[in-house]
């Protein structure tokens, strides 16, 4: 037993300095590992899975298809014998459709997440939009009850010009009974230094 407790030891050595595998370095990135898989760029794939979905859905391939499915039957009933590639029951034309159906699928899903991904992103936008049009709605409403609620303090036009004509009527009104009284008194010291010079 002791013999292999001092194998075991060996194997695995203790301490900063005794570690003689090397330590990847946490500052820089990996060095890419060779793959086995081709790569691609998932960008481009997808852009030019949207292009075949949108021909796809045109009537563009629907009339090219059905011109090839036409000549491909036409050709197997009519041509000579030994020149048919596919005769009657199709079975080469029926892989073909199958092959082309088995690609159009996932392709049209991919445009179609892809589109998700994007409505996504735009109702994100819209969201975000909406909320700061909100905000603002409501900071202008509080403002504008603010001012409504500081003119209320405020005297208007109307209030000022009912007040004068208030004072007017007073001193019409001291004026007729009163010859001599003057509204100011300032103006009936004056009035006396007058005389008396």
């Amino acid at each position: 037993m002791a013999p292999e407790r001092e194998i075991s030891r060996e194997r695995t050595p203790a301490g900063a300095t005794a570690s003689t595998r090397a330590r990847a370095r946490l500052d820089q990135p990996r060095p890419p590992r060779r793959r086995l898989i081709p790569e691609w760029d998932p960008e481009a794939f997808g852009r030019l899975s949207e292009r075949i979905a949108r021909f796809l859905g045109t009537g563009r391939f629907i009339v090219w298809m059905t011109v090839v499915i036409i000549a491909w039957v036409l050709w197997n009933v009519f041509a000579p014998h030994d020149l048919r590639f596919d005769n009657y029951p199709f079975i080469f034309l029926t892989l073909m459709l199958s092959l082309q159906a088995s690609y159009a699928a996932p392709l049209i899903l991919l445009a179609q997440n892809r589109q998700d991904d994007r409505d996504r992103v735009n109702l994100e936008q819209d969201r975000k939009a909406s909320e700061r049009s909100i905000a603002d709605t409501e900071y202008l409403t509080r403002e504008i009850a603010a001012l409504r609620i500081g003119l209320g303090e405020v005297a208007t036009r109307d209030w000022i010009r009912s007040e004068l004509q208030d004072v007017v009527k007073e001193l019409e009104e001291r004026g007729n009974g009163h010859h001599e009284h003057a509204v100011f008194p300032a103006e009936r010291s004056r009035g006396r230094d007058v005389e008396d010079r």
